[in-house]
């Protein structure tokens, strides 16, 4: 593979990432304006998402397949093209049911990113942790812009263009991309540019078993934190218009990205195993105290606990890559965004059901906190590091 190719796939599969966590963010924001324009009550604003949400996970096994048995160049080319045109329907969106479908497409198409773009990245990864590090940032920028993005389209041009924009901006990088590969800049491949020892299909079973569960609760503390954040924010820091609380939610994923290179660092250096349990582990007392914070310290809290659960991510796909054959990664990274963004997409209708019968969200935290127990505890039943064989001295 030629270099330009490699830093090609880094490129755009860091671009990728984060257009796969744009428009969620976005609708987060929108969701705040909803009531007044459909005149729907806030919590049913929000559950407009849950399909969208559930196909995001759902159909990643299927196109994580095709990525393995067709083109992963092909699929990723339809993820750009498919996911712009699909944000800018939402956009045209008329009616509830019309915004609903929209993004239920908008799911479908931004769900060949993880299962896809995840598994091209570490085939041509030489060190896999640094690069789902790097990669992990712009998955963090994405939240972080989309929030802000949202907000300033909505105050300068209406909820419309906080779709129809940078659904146009995801378009026409698809067609950069296309144009790329027919130059033979992007090419596909289907080996590992730096390959792992294979494990034995003990570890492998133990590992897919271990993760199943962590990946289950880690997905579900990432759910509802990022639907919850922007209204937690406009309740408890005093005054805070739909710019400000968007603006607050900006700075806790960009620093909380960034982290993610450190974290990737870490992986790559020491057992991924010891990262990730610490991560969830460090996470616990934090989502407890931000049950009950507000103001400034919210905010601090709120940096500190999404850094945590990012930082868990890339000890968690150097995981799922080591232990699983490169010909069935992208079908093992579907599997697993079932989990992480499928059944775990349940989190925004648990956040608005907790919100809507409580009218707060201590439980929503409490119960969180309860999950990043469970994860750390279960991290510690994956395989330890086996050391490396030494090589016979020779004759």
């Amino acid at each position: 593979m030629n270099r330009a190719s490699a830093f090609a796939s880094l490129a755009f599969a860091s671009i990728g990432h984060a257009y796969a966590h744009l428009f969620e963010p976005i609708f987060y924001v929108v969701a705040l304006v909803l009531p007044a324009v459909f005149g729907l009550p806030y919590e049913e604003a929000l559950a407009l998402i849950v399909a969208g949400k559930l196909i995001y996970g759902l159909a990643a096994p299927f196109v994580g397949w095709l990525g393995d048995r067709w083109s992963t160049v092909g699929m990723m080319a339809l993820y750009f093209l498919g996911l712009g045109v699909a944000a800018m329907v939402t956009g045209l969106a008329r009616t509830p049911m019309e915004m609903a479908l929209a993004l239920a497409l908008l799911g479908f198409f931004g769900s060949i990113y993880h299962p896809v773009g995840i598994a091209w990245l570490v085939r041509n990864a030489e060190n896999p942790g640094k690069a789902i590090g790097i990669n992990g940032v712009f998955g963090g920028l994405g939240p972080a812009v989309g929030s802000a993005l949202g907000a300033a389209l909505i105050a300068g041009a209406g909820w419309r263009w906080a779709f129809l924009a940078p659904g146009a901006v995801v378009a026409a990088t698809g067609l950069l991309f296309l144009w790329l590969v027919w130059r033979g800049v992007v090419v596909e491949t289907k080996t590992d540019r730096k390959p792992q020892p294979p494990a034995s299909r003990g570890d492998t079973l133990r590992v897919g078993l271990v993760l199943s569960l962590t990946m289950l609760c880690a997905g579900l503390i990432y759910q509802s934190t990022q639907p919850a954040l922007p209204k937690l924010f406009s309740d408890r820091l005093d005054g805070a218009s739909v710019g400000a609380a968007g603006m607050a939610v900006t700075v806790v994923y960009v620093i909380a990205g960034l982290g993610q290179v450190v974290a990737g660092h870490l992986a790559d250096r020491f057992p991924p195993r010891l990262v990730y349990v610490g991560a969830y582990a460090l996470q616990v007392p934090l989502l407890y105290v931000a049950a009950t914070a507000s103001g400034l310290p919210l905010v601090l809290v709120a940096v500190m606990m999404v850094s945590l659960n990012m930082a868990g991510i890339p000890a968690e796909n150097v995981l799922l890559a080591r232990y699983t054959p490169a010909r069935w990664r992208g079908t093992a990274f579907g599997l697993k965004f079932v989990l992480a963004f499928g059944v775990s997409g349940l989190g925004v209708p648990l956040v608005a059901y907790i919100r809507g019968s409580t009218g707060d969200f201590y439980w929503l935290f409490a119960l969180l906190a309860a999950m990043a127990s469970v994860v750390a505890a279960a991290g510690l039943l994956l395989p330890g590091e086996k050391p490396a064989p030494v090589p016979a001295p020779a004759e």
